[in-house]
Formats: structure tokens, sequence, C-alpha cells
């Protein structure tokens, strides 16, 4: 779907071919919630990419400042901009659902998914979803069920970061969505930079400059208009 892949430097968890969002109970039988699917013996040849490790395959790459991704096929970019300026997000809408990807400043000494996906999980049972969660490619990942919407999140460990995907669309659609998330995923690299984050923060996104620049036209347009 994207092309071809190299070398990866994050937590990687146990792959269950075949497994479907709605195969599992919330937890396993005989492990804690807590509990992290173990990871093989050697490093897998795929990403999340570290920027330090990020692969020469002439994949074109979406480039987003701390995030470098490829963009599906027939997918359309929404930039979401906070009231004070900042872009909050960028998600990528495709014939099957929406998809986001977003990276946090995570500290040296440990890993963040675990403690991320609990606050999650509480929130989303906390708003009436109907959670599940079970053994990723990269660890323990969650699916909420809502009405007509499923909203499935991943979260890769990487080096004083943490990435972490979400696909959102119709149950119809979510597990096709979920592949296609995983895919974006693997391909995906993570641009941490040096200066120091506490954790849990996002890393800051930019846009490229001709899309900046449609973005503030677009933005002046509506302003034009109000007045």
């Amino acid at each position: 779907m994207f092309g071809r892949s190299g070398r990866g430097r994050h937590a990687r968890g146990r792959a269950v071919p075949g497994r479907q969002p709605n195969d599992q109970p919330r937890h396993e039988p005989g492990h804690e919630p807590g509990y992290v699917a173990d990871a093989p013996e050697s490093v897998p040849d795929t990403g999340p990419f570290d920027g330090a490790d990020a692969p020469d395959d002439g994949l074109p790459r979406l480039d987003l400042g701390s995030v470098r991704m490829p963009v599906p096929e027939g997918a359309q970019l929404q930039v979401e901009v906070d009231q004070s300026g900042p872009i909050r997000a960028v998600h990528l809408l495709t014939p099957m659902g929406q998809l986001t990807v977003t990276a946090f400043a995570a500290p040296r000494s440990g890993a963040l998914w675990n403690g991320v996906r609990h606050e999650l999980v509480t929130r989303l049972e906390g708003e009436g979803a109907k959670v599940r969660e079970y053994p990723g490619e990269w660890g323990r990942e969650v699916t909420a069920l809502r009405p007509e919407l499923t909203l499935h999140f991943i979260g890769v460990n990487g080096p004083r970061w943490l990435l972490r995907g979400v696909a959102a669309g119709p149950p119809a659609t979510a597990a096709q969505l979920v592949e296609q998330l995983r895919e974006l995923l693997r391909q995906t690299v993570v641009v941490r930079g040096d200066e120091p984050m506490p954790a849990k923060a996002p890393l800051p996104l930019t846009l490229p400059e001709a899309m900046a620049e449609q973005l503030k036209q677009a933005a002046a347009g509506r302003r034009a208009e109000q007045s």
C-alpha cells in the first residue's frame, strides 16, 4: 500500500495474525491490565522509525516536523488548528474512515504507552463506550465501540517518544481501517528533537510551506466573509 520499509527502533510486541478487535475480551485470562506483550529477540525490519534511523527507501512522506508519514492513495488531509494558533492534529480522511497519528514526548527511563493506555481506557469507559484490549503488533491495543462508530488506538514506544495512532470509522470498515493504520505506522518517522519536554507533551507539528500558505488564505477568506 505504501511501499518498502527498513529497520525501525521501537518496542514491538507479538503480533496475533487474523485476530480482530471484537474477538477478545478487554483483558486476556491470566494477564493483568498492565500486561505488555513479549518482544521478539530481534528487532524487526519495519517502523515506526526514529529520525536517526529514517530509511532511505524513496517513499514520499508528508513532512509535519515531528512526524513524517506517507499519505495513502485517495486520502484527504484535514488540519485541526488550536484557537491560539498551533496545529493540534492532522487527520487523514480515507474512504473507510479517519486516521490520526500523533507523537508525544516520553522519558528516557521507560515506556509511556502502558500508563497512557490505562488513562485512555478509564476515560472511554466513563464516556459510555464498550472498551476492549488485546495484544497487537507493538503491545496492547485498545478498541472502543460506540453506536455507529468504532475507535481503535495503537501506541508505539520509541526512544524518548510515543507514537499514537487512531482509526475512527463505521463498524463495517473497522477491520480494514485498522490494517491501514498499522501500515501507516510501519512507514512513519518520528523526529523527537533534542529540546527537553515534559512527558506526554505533544511534539509540535508544522505544515509544509505551500500547505501553510493555503491554510492562511482560507482563514483570511473566512474572516472576510464574516466581516
